[in-house]
């Protein structure tokens, strides 16, 4: 299966009303960022075991680590929860900047480091979200 059937299967598979959300909010992230890469992770290790929720990821980016070592990700991810949405924003060195920068005025989120946690979209304001989206993917692209 490729990777857009699996991120329509992914979509597909949750409830109500954040299939709704998901949905809208992977349109918008395609209109957004519209020649990046599509990722799927299942939220599974290697061995077969659930660690994580599973990610639906947009664009490229090769992440260092402090022991040298480097991987390719994706800079923008997005995840049903128990509670509602996850939006990653991954790379941005600042650990204070995306709760400094948004959290204000995005709405009813919880924001850290990374990660935008919301119940539903209605919660947010989604032009916020995208903002915080396009800078992301400007600071981790070289």
């Amino acid at each position: 299966m490729d990777v857009k059937e699996q991120i329509k299967d992914y979509i597909a598979s949750q409830p109500e009303p954040k299939r709704s959300d998901i949905g809208t909010l992977h349109e918008r992230i395609l209109q957004l960022l519209p020649n990046s890469r599509l990722w799927f992770l299942d939220g599974k290790d290697e061995k077969g075991k659930v660690v994580t929720n599973p990610n639906i990821g947009y664009g490229f980016q090769t992440i260092k680590y402090a022991d040298g070592k480097t991987r390719d990700f994706y800079q923008v991810g997005i995840s049903g929860n128990t509670t509602g949405i996850s939006v990653y924003i991954i790379g941005i060195e600042e650990k204070k900047y995306l709760p400094e920068t948004y959290g204000k005025t995005i709405g009813k989120a919880s924001i850290t480091g990374y990660c935008i946690k919301f119940k539903k979209l209605k919660d947010i304001n989604i032009d916020i979200l995208e903002q915080a989206i396009q800078d992301g993917v400007k600071k981790t692209s070289k």
